[in-house]
């Protein structure tokens, strides 16, 4: 039979992350009316935008709950590790990624993207969309779900968060692509996701996440 040390610490746990699940909803269902009824530029949404239905609920969350493990992901001392393993695991998400695509297609063209006109603005953009997401999905998001459900498995968390992800994505890419490719992006995601969610509770270092991230989302930018 539990001690009551033991329940005053589960209720305590669960009462501190109560706000957890209405915030998620919350956040869900405004960004949908937001994607949905607004058309702003694409800076707009990644700087704006994400900054209050990404940013906003973390920073209230962290407020309420008082859970820092949440900003500690983005630790100073966590930058150069984070940033070459970053760089490591986005290169292969990418380099994997432009196999399969390559691989539906008859054609290759070998391009220097760096020395494009528009690459250096492309790249600001994945970063600010790779830190909202990384700071959403992965430090707020996993970590929670980490402490609530400590019971779970990795793959059980991992799922979870996919899904996630996923809801959070779908509405997007079902207006941008149809058919086959809806299914491509819809599968690439998926895996992306329980890739970062991996790499994550391995390292609990956003860094590596946000490198990751922007570099796999140039790869499909490249392609799409």
């Amino acid at each position: 039979m539990p001690s009551k040390k033991t329940k005053r610490r589960k209720v305590s746990r669960s009462g501190r992350h109560a706000a957890f699940f209405p915030l998620l909803v919350l956040s869900f269902v405004f960004w949908f009316i937001y994607r949905g009824v607004f058309q702003f530029s694409v800076l707009f949404d990644e700087l704006i935008g994400k900054a209050i239905f990404f940013g906003l609920p973390v920073w209230l969350y962290i407020l309420m709950s008082g859970f820092k493990d949440i900003a500690d992901t983005f630790a100073p001392h966590k930058i150069r590790r984070g940033l070459m393993i970053g760089v490591a695991v986005g290169g292969l998400f990418g380099f994997i990624t432009t196999l399969i695509l390559i691989s539906r297609s008859t054609e290759i063209i070998p391009t220097f993207a760096f020395i494009m006109p528009t690459f250096w603005e492309e790249f600001i953009l994945a970063l600010l969309t790779a830190f909202w997401e990384t700071l959403f999905f992965f430090s707020f998001v996993m970590l929670v779900v980490q402490q609530i459900f400590k019971n779970w498995t990795f793959l059980q968390h991992a799922m979870f968060v996919s899904l996630v992800f996923l809801i959070f994505h779908l509405p997007n890419i079902a207006l941008r692509f149809q058919g086959v490719n809806l299914w491509y992006q819809t599968g690439l995601l998926a895996l992306f996701a329980l890739g970062q969610a991996l790499l994550f509770t391995r390292e609990k270092n956003g860094y590596s996440l946000v490198i990751s991230h922007a570099l796999w989302g140039l790869v499909l930018l490249f392609h799409f």
